[in-house]
């Protein structure tokens, strides 16, 4: 009985987790480039009572053993790279990436980070920014004469400037991709960074070598599916509500064993 105290409080902190998660989801359910979270649960090491295909007879055996588990875990957060929906905005500096790759960004202390959220801006110097005022990597700056952006869906970037008959070209937006983006490390404010386990960035232009194309005037937004949240949350509430009943069952046979005598 004590066994099974512990065993359903593991359950109980294992579905806490899980609601944590959801949570998360469903605040960011309007957060442009969010990409959501799932739980993964492992179960926990169990206790051998009785070996399997241990010898019963001289001439027998086992053929199920006894093994007695002792609750759950939370195995790992994965972050889902899947597309988000493509929404139109008009505005010239919000860009979709249609397909893999990441916008990469320079942070203030001079480090790379990676973004799906397109939704730029221009900074006091005209350079292309996030709404936090980070640069975008490889830096484009727009000349404050300029009266029409335009971005192709390889990346490039071009203006129309007074008196000129054709486009002035300005720089052109890479794009990286990682072995296993679902190792890149969260950092908030739609930012991921690379860890051992995402592997290095690799950039290159959009719409080759497996990269999306861009498509300016357009936002992919978060790809939280409202609905599958809403089940995955009463999922986990009855989870946690009958774990927390297992809990009580046994206190109330502990109660009954303590009251045998008296």
């Amino acid at each position: 009985m004590i066994r099974s105290l512990y065993t359903a409080a593991s359950g109980m902190q294992g579905q806490q987790r899980s609601i944590d998660v959801v949570a998360n989801n469903l605040a960011n359910v309007n957060t442009a480039g969010f990409k959501r979270s799932r739980a993964d649960f492992q179960d926990l090491m169990y206790q051998n009572l009785k070996t399997t295909g241990s010898p019963s007879t001289g001439t027998t055996q086992v053929p199920t053993g006894i093994q007695i588990g002792l609750g759950s875990r939370l195995a790992s957060v994965t972050k889902l790279f899947t597309a988000g929906d493509i929404t139109q905005t008009g505005n010239d500096l919000d860009i979709a990436i249609e397909g893999g790759g990441f916008f990469q960004i320079t942070q203030p202390d001079g480090t790379v980070g990676y973004t799906k959220a397109g939704a730029f801006k221009t900074d006091s110097v005209g350079q292309i920014v996030t709404p936090d005022g980070n640069p975008l990597s490889p830096s484009i700056t727009i000349p404050s004469n300029a009266t029409k952006i335009n971005i192709g869906n390889d990346g490039t970037v071009s203006v129309q400037i007074p008196g000129q008959s054709t486009t002035s070209t300005i720089g052109n937006i890479q794009l990286a991709s990682f072995p296993n983006a679902a190792g890149l490390s969260s950092q908030g404010k739609n930012i991921y960074l690379p860890s051992d386990a995402s592997g290095s960035a690799t950039t290159g232009t959009p719409g080759q070598d497996g990269l999306g194309t861009i498509a300016q005037g357009f936002l992919e937004m978060s790809n939280v599916n409202v609905a599958e949240e809403m089940v995955n949350m009463i999922v986990s509430q009855r989870a946690y509500e009958i774990n927390s009943k297992a809990v009580t069952a046994s206190d109330e046979m502990l109660q009954t064993a303590n009251g045998l005598k008296r």
